[in-house]
């Protein structure tokens, strides 16, 4: 028999579940819109590693985004900084160089490449920004010609040029925020040249630095080259047509001046002054680095290094690598005074 008392109690046990229910349709809609604050902080988590990655994109999408003009031959050839620098690297510098020394190989590169884009730094081909005559700018070899040089081993060293690249990119070396002209040679005579001693330009980050080359590794560190004597004055005449080689061959040079680094700087060859750079092009020697002596085959080079000396060598380089120093431990060594930039 159903009294009065359990009717009143069903009464308030079916409104107190109203009123719940009630509570429940107004709460719900709000937890939903704030959800669960742990999960809320994992995705604002996410969010700002998601900007940050975007952001990094961005940064290292200069080499992607930068197209270069490449002279090669009678034309002119487009492509992308990242391609240009997997073969100027690749062209420049042994594939099988430590990591940090082909690192500072593509910044310098790069940074060559930037300053050679300014108005006027491309006077020899105001065509295209660069081209790949070693002589006037860099080496450069396209994907051909980097299987045909690397062979069997093409696939693992071109991944590692375009890793080398990839993980400077953007990367280049300022002075005065400013490109620099970052020039490079293959080996030096344990001293880099300065730049007023080459092009008569003295730049404050292209001086002469101690380089560390271990001459036992270095292929053809010290070479000699032999001229007769009547080869080389018909050639020193070539240029100075009033040198005077009447007397005899051990009188012919005479008051030879040497620079810092040990290059010779000039000589008086016949009376007249040759420079050393004059000299190495005359005579096709491997640098300036160079003692003249006469033997009885005739004038004899004896030679040191390769390259012009100034700013970076690549031996050189390679040897502080091994060391443990990296790629901007290196490059702020053999251009001083520089800001290692990264390209907006």
């Amino acid at each position: 028999m159903i009294t009065l008392h359990k009717v009143v109690y069903l009464l308030r046990s079916l409104a107190l579940i109203s009123l719940l229910l009630a509570l429940f349709a107004l709460i719900f809609p709000i937890m939903v819109s704030v959800g669960n604050p742990i999960e809320m902080s994992e995705n604002r988590q996410t969010d700002k590693s998601e900007i940050a990655a975007e952001e990094i994109s961005d940064r290292e999408s200069f080499d992607e985004s930068t197209v270069i003009r490449l002279k090669r031959g009678e034309s002119v050839i487009e492509l992308t900084m990242a391609e240009y620098l997997t073969g100027v690297v690749g062209a420049e510098m042994p594939a099988d160089f430590e990591h940090e020394a082909l690192k500072a190989q593509a910044v310098a590169a790069r940074t060559y490449t930037m300053y050679k884009m300014q108005a006027d730094h491309s006077s020899n081909h105001p065509d295209a920004d660069v081209c790949d005559d070693s002589a006037c700018c860099k080496a450069y070899k396209d994907d051909e010609q980097l299987r045909e040089k690397w062979g069997v081993s093409y696939a693992a060293y071109i991944e590692k040029m375009r890793n080398i690249v990839s993980s400077t990119d953007g990367e280049y070396l300022s002075y005065q925020n400013e490109p620099i002209l970052a020039v490079f040679h293959s080996s030096s005579t344990g001293k880099t040249e300065a730049s007023e001693n080459v092009w008569g330009n003295a730049l404050p980050y292209l001086v002469s630095v101690d380089s560390m080359e271990d001459g036992e590794s270095v292929p053809q560190y010290e070479s000699v080259v032999t001229i007769s004597e009547a080869n080389f004055r018909d050639t020193i005449k070539s240029g100075h047509a009033d040198a005077d080689f009447s007397g005899s061959a051990d009188a012919w040079i005479t008051d030879t001046k040497y620079s810092e680094s040990g290059r010779l700087l000039t000589a008086n060859i016949g009376g007249v002054t040759v420079t050393g750079t004059e000299l190495r092009k005359l005579f096709d020697l491997r640098s300036t680095g160079v003692e003249i002596s006469i033997s009885d085959d005739g004038v004899v080079f004896s030679v040191t290094g390769y390259g012009h000396g100034v700013g970076m060598s690549q031996y050189g380089a390679n040897a502080m690598a091994q060391n443990g120093s990296t790629y901007d431990e290196i490059l702020s060594w053999y251009y001083t005074d520089t800001v290692l930039t990264n390209a907006d």
